[in-house]
């Protein structure tokens, strides 16, 4: 489909539930892609094609205990042996990480290189413990991966994934799919706050009919037009290929701390219902903080934009 579509469709996921639409981000935007750009004919025929029908479940392990935002910064190491790689060291926040499938695992090799290579879940220390206590997005499985002494065979290493930029490719595709899965949280947020107070009576007449209501609902609804907006317009770039990675942070920057305002909102004009854990606000409201940290934290993507506009870098 084209980029417009997979956008609507990402947002559709995340109006109805941000676990869903993560699961289905995680497999395709990430796993799936990094095995699309940067494997064999032989690994997209044996790999990504089960991927593609959901037979197979993926995973992209690049974040780690110690480097989020820096992920350039990661310490796994993939030491050279005789037909492949023996991989040592630790991720974390792995979707799919702990459900059996393949995981795209993103270490340095020998040469200081950043390699990926596709590991079975099954594999022989490969040991994923599932991350209990979540607020937000509950129902994905993440995990803490331990890799000690992992051998990948020379077959499963991935012959396009030989540096950062290559990983960083992956996830620039992927910046826009977030901004889209803002715009989905943040309509479920704007919908059900109408609808409650469409119906909620308080002081003998329906909270609708107030003033400082009406004016919060127009607030909601300006904010939700300009982030529509926004993620249209930024796919219509991406597809004329004009798509630059300042532009793709602004899009998932303004559109997750946007929904984010949206939610809060709506929480708070639903009262002591907007807190309840069945509620769809309260859920919308809980996943949209994952949403705005993961992909590149609001800082992170505040200093790309930032040395677009100076042309000077604050990065450490």
């Amino acid at each position: 489909m084209s980029a417009m579509a997979a956008g609507l469709v990402n947002m559709e996921l995340h109006r109805g539930d941000g676990s869903v639409g993560t699961i289905v981000g995680v497999q395709a935007g990430l796993a799936l892609r990094s095995i699309l750009q940067c494997g064999s004919p032989e690994q997209i025929e044996k790999f990504g094609v089960p991927m593609l029908r959901g037979e197979l479940p993926g995973a992209f392990a690049l974040t780690e205990p110690t480097h989020g935002s820096d992920s350039v910064s990661l310490e796994t190491r993939a030491t050279r042996v005789e037909g492949g790689y023996v991989l040592n060291g630790e991720k974390k926040w792995i979707g799919n990480g702990s459900v059996g499938g393949i995981s795209v695992v993103w270490a340095r090799d020998d040469e200081g290189k950043v390699r990926g290579l596709l590991v079975d879940q099954q594999s022989a220390g490969y040991t994923a413990t599932t991350i209990k206590n979540k607020l937000s997005l509950r129902a994905i499985w993440q995990a803490h991966i331990r890799l000690e002494n992992v051998f990948v065979p020379d077959e499963m290493v991935l012959p396009g994934a030989n540096s950062f930029k290559d990983t960083a490719a992956v996830l620039f595709a992927t910046r826009l799919g977030v901004a889209w899965a803002a715009v989905g949280h943040a309509t479920a947020c704007y919908e059900s706050a109408v609808a409650y107070a469409k119906q909620r009576v308080q002081f003998g007449r329906p909270l609708a009919a107030s003033q400082v209501v009406q004016e919060r609902l127009a607030r909601m609804q300006s904010e939700l037009a300009t982030i529509q907006l926004l993620a249209v317009q930024s796919t219509r770039r991406e597809m004329a290929g004009k798509l630059t990675g300042p532009a793709a942070s602004l899009a998932k920057y303004t559109a997750t701390r946007t929904a984010r305002s949206i939610a809060a909102n709506a929480r708070d004009l639903l009262g002591g219902n907007g807190i309840l854990t069945d509620n769809r606000v309260a859920r919308h409201f809980a996943d949209m903080e994952a949403l705005h940290t993961y992909e590149g934290t609001e800082t992170v993507q505040a200093l790309i934009m930032g040395r677009a506009i100076t042309g000077i870098s604050a990065f450490a």
